[in-house]
């Protein structure tokens, strides 16, 4: 396992206490939590732009209007 530092303006570093205790964990499972967000985000768009570049843009088109239709529906 691997360790960081972070440097955090004291009112952030205030905030990140208070919503850990009011999540009842650690500060350090909060930011185990905020990375594997990141990660996961960064993760899913890399793969949709691996998919997109295989994929047909007239294809991809008609499916983002075909959500925008079921949305606004």
């Amino acid at each position: 396992m691997g360790t960081i530092t972070v440097r955090l303006p004291d009112d952030t570093h205030k905030r990140i206490k208070e919503l850990a205790a009011s999540r009842k964990t650690s500060i350090n499972k909060l930011y185990e939590e905020f990375t594997v967000m990141a990660l996961t985000a960064f993760d899913a768009e890399n793969s949709f732009k691996v998919m997109a570049g295989k994929g047909s843009k007239k294809r991809g088109i008609e499916l983002l209007e075909k959500l925008q239709t079921h949305y606004n529906d």
